[in-house]
């Protein structure tokens, strides 16, 4: 397991820092699931990455994760649910979490525990007060377990179904508090 002392997380602000997220993204969003079609390039460019804060954990400036936020609708969920607003609780300020993609010898371990920690620090630091995600079907059961409700019908495709969810921060569960490190086992 890696020690979380030689990971580096950040907000990517490098063009080569965005090549590597381009071609994670192509990994998991085209090949591992076939949310969208191969290209030649192997790249894939994500079409909100511009206007969202993207957190990555690098290793001697190799991208072993990431996970974006953005603020700024349309989310794409807006696309998925037509009627999306009838879904968030009134009065919520909402972001929507996405693209979080970690190579699969990483899973599980401080990449995704320090990618979180990021991601909720800063998203309760900016005043939100609820994160959208469309949780990939398989992976339902991590999001639940950290504290995430469903919400709607499931979304995409046979190969790449979704399922839209969102979080309360005060609904962030023991277990996600323990990965962000905002509680300790005694």
């Amino acid at each position: 397991m890696e020690a979380e002392h030689q990971l580096i997380f950040k907000v990517a602000d490098q063009p080569w820092e965005f090549e590597q997220i381009c071609r994670l993204n192509y990994m998991t969003f085209v090949e591992e699931i076939p949310q969208h079609s191969p290209n030649p390039r192997k790249a894939l460019i994500d079409r909100l990455l511009a206007k969202s804060i993207c957190f990555i954990c690098l290793k001697n400036n190799r991208l072993l994760g990431m996970v974006t936020v953005c603020g700024e609708r349309p989310f794409s969920l807006d696309a998925k649910l037509p009627n999306l607003d009838s879904y968030i609780p009134p009065g919520s300020r909402p972001c929507e979490i996405r693209l979080l993609a970690i190579e699969r010898a990483y899973r599980g371990g401080p990449v995704f525990a320090g990618l979180l920690r990021c991601l909720i620090r800063y998203c309760r630091d900016a005043g939100y007060t609820l994160g959208l995600v469309s949780a990939a079907v398989r992976q339902e059961k991590l999001y639940r377990h950290l504290g995430f409700v469903a919400f709607g019908p499931p979304l995409g495709t046979a190969a790449a179904l979704y399922q839209g969810m969102h979080l309360t921060w005060d609904r962030l569960a023991e277990t996600g508090l323990l990965l962000i490190d905002e509680r300790r086992e005694t």
